[in-house]
C-alpha cells in the first residue's frame, strides 16, 4: 500500500507525524510548567481560555472538537487546581462562563513565553514571506482536515 501512495502524501504524513510527536513532547513539558498535575492535553484548552478571556463550555467544546462531558471533566480538574473559574453567564443563568484565574493566567503566560521564545528561535532566519505562507498553509490544513474520532 505504501508504495502506491504519491510521494508528496507520504512526505506530508511523515512530517505531520514528526510535528505531532514533537508537539506532544513540548506540550507535556509546558503543562508541567503550568502545574505538575495537569494532563498533557490541557495546553490547548488553556490557550483558548487565554485568548477568549471568557467563554461558555458549549462554545469551547465546539471550538476544540471535544465532547462536553470530556471537557467538563477537564474543566473541573483545572478548577480544583485553581487555574480556571466558572461563573454564571449573565445572558443565560443556566450556562456558565469559563475563564482563567489570575494564577492560571500568570502560570500559563510564563510557560507559553518559553514556548514562544523557542518557536521564534526556530523561525528566526525564515523570511517574513515564508513565515506568512507557512501560517497560511497550516491554517488551511487545520480548517480542512477533520480526522474521524474513534
Amino acid at each position: 500500500m505504501d508504495d502506491q501512495l504519491p510521494e508528496p502524501l507520504r512526505t506530508v504524513e511523515h512530517e505531520l507525524t514528526t510535528l505531532l510527536r514533537r508537539g506532544r513532547t513540548v506540550s507535556w513539558g509546558l503543562v508541567k510548567e503550568v502545574h505538575p498535575h495537569l494532563e498533557p492535553n490541557s495546553y490547548s484548552l488553556l490557550l483558548w481560555l487565554r485568548r477568549s478571556g471568557s467563554t461558555r463550555l458549549t462554545d469551547l467544546s465546539s471550538r476544540l472538537g471535544v465532547g462536553k462531558g470530556t471537557l467538563s471533566r477537564q474543566i473541573r480538574g483545572l478548577e480544583a487546581l485553581g487555574l480556571v473559574r466558572r461563573e454564571p453567564d449573565p445572558l443565560d443563568r443556566r450556562a456558565a462562563q469559563l475563564s482563567l484565574t489570575e494564577e492560571g493566567q500568570r502560570r500559563f503566560d510564563a510557560a507559553r513565553g518559553t514556548r514562544l521564545d523557542e518557536l521564534e528561535q526556530a523561525l528566526d532566519d525564515w523570511p517574513t514571506e515564508d513565515l506568512a505562507e507557512f501560517a497560511r498553509l497550516l491554517r488551511r490544513f487545520n480548517e480542512s482536515w477533520t480526522p474521524e474520532r474513534g
